[in-house]
């Protein structure tokens, strides 16, 4: 699932490995977790570049290492959460957080290569995953630690960054001020900042679903708010099985989902800068694209979606969806509280058949995208939550389902670990590739990156489609 191989580059060799404990013990605890932390309790990567410099020179790796360890036992004793464990309820058998004190673990790596060798870093590599420590995971999550780092020289002098954290822990924003506040209370090339805008909020409170069990959905049909892109996913899941959908870069058999497997996905980054990305509104909303209020992000989402849904050959009488995260920080009644660290994000979905997604204008698009955002409301989380409160299956790819995350808000190359901003900062393979990262580029603060997973076979005619506009 590589653009380049990873055999082509020399070794990593870790030479140290330690767990860190908070600075201050908090007493033991168990943290309820909501429907929304249970989603994807496994780790999630990324690595940070930070190119050779003359500041390094004079740094040892052990003293690096030692001030990373240093700041991060201060940033556990604040968020202590992450120095805890998964846990099973005997009860209900739902996963919750034990926090334990057991720590994070942080890995001492050495490797010589030089960053230069691997091109360009927003593309991804094989070798990149050799970049971040992972232990092993035998099905047991009581014993998997939450958060794990691995700093690694490289032979020109560069360092990277790599770590994982569950994403039943944190969810994208509250990951962005772990590792901000990591970053200040380590005092690598740099005064020990050590302070935080707010502290985090670590309960999940409204967030748990109220009587579990008595509280059921609405009926189909109801007026009563829905979960909408719950019931999208099913109708997804239903047409699929039903072998209504096959194209020909899909496997159908009788009452099974088809046969896409993630193994076979390429990674692949698009840089859109600024200036593309307005010269696709000036081209799509014409003399109007000054007045047309209309984000980059619901742009590209829109763009993304026709381009993907061409590409793929999705029968015209199908029925497609765009879904994409929607922060609900401020959404809930009442909203929550500051630096809350839990998941608060739910899925926005927008539908229509592959015929009217083809054929509709951009500006028809943007506004089906508006309308999802707009239907996020409290009644919205509430029927969300509800509905993710039985059995929960693993999904595989569909060409129907085009999923999309924004990290545009989170700048992760702006948190300064050494001095200075990361040269770039790669999300490794997650479990579910074929969603659609968009990033802000470290050079061009207008620009894009959009990092998506492919089926090779549609990656030409996609990055067609896709670019067709933009240049």
């Amino acid at each position: 699932m590589a653009t380049q191989h990873d055999e082509n580059y020399p070794t990593v060799r870790v030479t140290k490995a330690v767990s860190v404990l908070p600075k201050s013990l908090n007493p033991t605890q168990t943290i309820h977790l909501s429907n929304l932390d249970r989603q994807c309790p496994l780790l999630m990567y990324v690595v940070f570049f930070y190119k050779s410099s003359a500041a390094y020179q004079n740094l040892s790796l052990d003293s690096i290492f030692s001030c990373l360890k240093s700041g991060l036992e201060e940033t556990l004793s604040i968020w202590y959460p992450a120095a805890g464990r998964l846990s099973l309820n005997p009860s209900d058998g739902k996963l919750n957080l034990w926090c334990s004190n057991d720590g994070a673990v942080l890995v001492e790596a050495v490797t010589s290569a030089k960053i230069i060798e691997l091109g360009d870093l927003s593309q991804y590599n094989e070798f990149f995953e050799h970049l971040a420590y992972k232990p092993e995971f035998h099905g047991n999550f009581s014993e998997m630690p939450l958060v794990v780092a691995q700093v690694t020289r490289f032979g020109c002098g560069g360092y990277s960054i790599g770590i994982g954290s569950s994403h039943s822990l944190f969810d994208g924003p509250a990951t962005y001020d772990f590792l901000h506040a990591w970053a200040s209370n380590s005092a690598i090339l740099k005064q020990k900042r050590g302070t935080e805008l707010y502290k985090p909020v670590h309960e999940r409170g409204a967030l748990l679903v109220e009587n579990p069990g008595i509280t059921k959905l609405p009926e189909s049909g109801s007026s009563a708010t829905r979960a909408v892109a719950i019931d999208h996913l099913y109708q997804l899941i239903k047409q699929a099985m039903s072998g209504q959908t096959c194209g020909p870069d899909t496997k159908c058999g009788s009452g099974k989902l088809p046969d896409v497997g993630n193994s076979n996905l390429v990674l692949k980054t698009f840089h859109l800068s600024g200036a593309m990305i307005e010269s696709l509104k000036s081209k799509v909303f014409g003399e109007r694209s000054g007045s047309f209020s209309c984000s980059s992000f619901e742009l590209l989402a829109a763009h993304l979606w026709k381009a993907r849904t061409k590409a793929l050959g999705v029968m015209k009488g199908s029925m497609v969806c765009l879904q994409f995260a929607v922060d609900i920080r401020k959404k809930t009644v009442p909203p929550l509280p500051e630096g809350f660290s839990g998941n608060a994000y739910v899925l926005a979905s927008a539908a229509l058949t592959a015929e009217e997604l083809e054929a509709g204008s951009h500006e028809d698009i943007v506004d089906k995208i508006k309308e999802a955002k707009r239907s996020i409301s409290n009644d919205y989380v509430i029927a969300y939550k509800q509905a993710l409160d039985g059995p929960q299956g693993t999904l595989p790819p569909l060409n129907e389902l085009t999923l999309v995350s924004d990290w545009t808000r989170m700048p992760f190359h702006k948190i300064d670990f050494f001095h200075g901003e990361a040269a770039y900062v790669s999300p490794l393979l997650s479990p579910i590739p074929q969603v659609a990262y968009f990033m802000q580029n470290p050079i061009d603060s207008r620009g894009v990156d959009m990092r998506i997973g492919l089926l090779p076979q549609s990656l030409n005619a996609f990055s067609h489609y896709f670019l067709t506009n933009m240049q």
